[in-house]
């Protein structure tokens, strides 16, 4: 082992540490019990974990595609929701709730909070950790769950699964678009691209870095380097020790971040976003939205801009969504061993 990798390796347990540290001290300073069922929770159990704001109009589908999956009880973060979301989850029998008024950037984009919850309570379980909006498709989707996924990984050894995130769009202006709340995302935006990504192997957490898709080419066209990133981590057999850095697209320690290096022939699933409805643009608006999502919120002055005007991101290799099948024929997600 080389000088070089021994400091990075020091480096990457003090990041650890200290994000550990700091999830605690979230913890304690910024959240506040609403509805409590952790009691509930059973040794077998897959955990969802989430921060919210303002997702009434996404829940439904989100919680009843995860139950559908496997998920047995859910540890859920609102951050000064106004639309009914409180409400609605105090609501929901699987559902232990924590509210906070606190800033999101300043819990680093709410992942002391995330990071807060998994170590008290996601020790030893399988814990899906995803955005509102993100709905987890596995190879063998019409036929396996996140059950069988789990007791795979184990029986090998596994710790962690990757996903992309795959933007999907409709036709037409951003604004035009329609979404019942409850309904499957893929019905009122049914189309994703096939390909225009671009993969690159990270030294530093030793992840492949995912880039591309729509949001890239419309969105980002002359800042591609600005461009969200796709590749996550969403699925990982909890340890207290272990820590998010940067959402759930790098986690440490470093050996968790391998799920998409080929080489490994491990499965892969894909993350549905449903990002591009028409409430993108009511984001566009807030005051707050540019300096609690972004690290330098100046960058992304044009990206607003751009939807405020209801921008169409469709083009003529636009894919339709079926079903995950064609998914693997297209490379976005891969079975693997996993036959």
């Amino acid at each position: 082992m080389t000088g070089r990798e021994i400091w990075r390796r020091y480096r990457l347990r003090h990041k650890r540490r200290y994000l550990l540290i700091r999830a605690l001290r979230r913890f304690r300073r910024d959240l506040t019990v609403l509805v409590d069922r952790t009691q509930a929770i059973r040794s077998s159990d897959i955990l969802g974990f989430a921060t919210v704001r303002n997702e009434a109009l996404r829940l439904p589908r989100f919680l009843d595609h995860h139950r559908q999956m496997g998920v047995a009880q859910f540890l859920i973060v609102d951050n000064g929701s106004t639309d009914g979301t409180l409400d609605y989850l105090r609501a929901q029998p699987d559902v232990s709730l924590w509210s906070t008024q606190k800033s999101y950037r300043s819990a680093r984009f709410g992942m002391d909070w995330i990071n807060a919850l998994l170590m008290r309570y996601g020790h030893g379980h399988w814990c899906l950790t995803l955005d509102a909006d993100e709905c987890l498709i596995l190879p063998h989707h019409d036929s396996r769950d996140l059950r069988d996924l789990t007791a795979w990984l184990d029986a090998r050894g596994e710790r962690a699964f990757a996903a992309m995130m795959l933007d999907l769009y409709a036709t037409g202006p951003l604004e035009q678009v329609r979404y019942t709340s409850g309904q499957a995302f893929e019905e009122a935006l049914s189309f994703y691209d096939a390909f225009n990504y671009t993969w690159e192997r990270s030294p530093k957490y030793r992840d492949i870095q995912i880039h591309g898709g729509p949001r890239a080419r419309v969105l980002f066209a002359d800042q591609p380097e600005l461009a969200p990133h796709l590749h996550k981590i969403p699925l990982i057999f909890w340890n207290w020790r272990y820590a998010y850095v940067s959402s759930t697209h790098v986690a440490l320690p470093d050996s968790l971040n391998h799920g998409f290096d080929a080489r490994l022939d491990l499965p892969t699933g894909a993350l549905l976003h449903s990002k591009l409805l028409p409430d993108l643009q009511v984001m566009a608006d807030l005051v707050d939205a540019r300096s609690e999502y972004h690290h330098d919120p100046a960058l992304y002055d044009g990206y607003f801009e751009r939807l405020r005007e209801s921008p169409v991101f469709d083009w003529a290799e636009a894919r339709r969504y079926r079903d995950w099948r064609d998914l693997e024929a297209d490379g976005i997600l891969t079975r693997g061993q996993w036959i």
